[in-house]
C-alpha cells in the first residue's frame, strides 16, 4: 500500500548540505532535523551556520563546517570532515549557487569559471568526493537547487550559463549512476521568498522592483514562499524518488515561458 510519509523518512539519515547558512540552505536543515536526520552543514558563514546549528533540533547531531566552495581543496577537508562525522552518507543536498552580481553580457573568462564552479563546479566535486570515498549508503540521493534560469534564461548571461550547465550536469550523471543505485535529480525554482535570499533583499530594499517582478513574470501575480518549494525538496531527498533519476523539477508557478499562452 502506498504510503507518502516524510516525516518519518528521515530519521538517522546522514545528510550533506551545501548552502545551509541562510535562505532555502537554512529551512531545508531546520525541515530535515525535525524529521531526524544527522547533518554535516557547509558554508562560507561559520557563524551564521552555528546559530543555525543551535535552533535545529538536537544540535548535537549536527556539525556545521565552514567552507570556501571556489576552492577545490578546501572542499576536500570539509567533505573529509563530514564523512568522519557522518559515518556514512545517504544524501547529499546540494543548494550553494548564485550569481555573485556578476551581470556582465559580454561578461568576463574569469568571472565565468566563477559561476560555473559556485554553481555546478563544487557540487561536482562533492559528488566525486562522496562517490569516490564509497562512504555512502545504499540508494545514494544526490540532489541539487538550479534554476528555472536554465531553460529560461531569465538571469545574467554567466549565471544563465552556469545553471544550464548544472542541469545538463544532472540529467548525464543520473544516467550514468543510475546502473549504481544513485539516484541524481534536482529542482528548478523560480523566485521565491526565504529568510536571507535573494527575493527577500529585494522586497526589503526596493519594493516597487519587486512588485513589478511580480506583475510581469508571475501569472498568479503572488510570489512563491519557501514552504511551497521544501516538499518537493524533501520528496526527492527520500525513497520515493527511485524512479526519478536525471529528472529536474521546474517549482515556478508558471514564471517559466513554457508554460505561458
Amino acid at each position: 500500500m502506498f504510503n507518502l510519509n516524510l516525516d518519518k523518512e528521515f530519521f538517522d539519515k546522514r545528510i550533506i548540505v551545501t548552502g545551509a547558512s541562510r535562505g532555502l540552505g537554512a529551512m531545508a536543515c531546520k525541515a530535515l532535523a525535525e524529521r531526524g536526520a544527522k547533518l554535516a552543514m557547509l558554508s562560507r558563514s561559520k557563524k551564521e551556520m552555528d546559530n543555525l546549528k543551535k535552533s535545529l533540533k538536537n544540535p548535537q547531531n549536527h556539525l556545521s563546517i565552514s567552507v570556501d566552495f571556489l576552492n577545490n581543496s578546501k572542499i576536500s577537508i570539509a567533505i573529509k570532515k563530514a564523512k568522519i562525522f557522518l559515518k556514512h552518507v545517504d544524501v547529499v543536498l546540494h543548494i550553494a549557487g548564485g550569481g555573485f552580481g556578476l551581470k556582465d553580457k559580454l561578461i568576463k573568462n574569469q568571472d565565468l569559471k566563477t559561476l560555473l564552479q559556485i554553481n555546478i563546479g563544487a557540487a561536482a566535486e562533492i559528488n566525486r568526493l562522496v562517490f569516490k570515498s564509497k562512504v555512502y549508503n545504499k540508494n545514494l540521493k544526490l540532489v541539487h537547487v538550479g534554476s528555472i534560469a536554465s531553460n529560461e534564461a531569465v538571469g545574467s548571461v554567466g549565471y544563465n550559463v552556469s545553471k544550464s550547465a548544472l542541469a545538463a550536469y544532472v540529467r548525464s550523471l543520473g544516467r550514468e549512476l543510475y546502473k549504481k543505485n544513485v539516484i541524481v535529480t534536482g529542482i528548478l525554482p523560480g523566485g521565491f521568498i526565504a529568510p536571507g535570499n535573494a527575493m527577500e533583499r529585494l522586497k526589503n530594499k526596493n519594493i516597487k522592483d519587486y512588485k513589478k517582478f511580480i506583475k510581469m513574470r508571475i501569472p498568479r501575480a503572488s510570489m512563491g514562499n519557501v514552504n511551497e518549494v521544501l516538499p518537493m525538496l524533501l520528496f526527492l531527498c527520500s525513497k520515493h524518488s527511485a524512479m526519478m533519476g536525471g529528472c529536474l523539477v521546474p517549482i515556478d508557478a508558471g514564471e517559466g515561458k513554457a508554460y505561458q499562452i
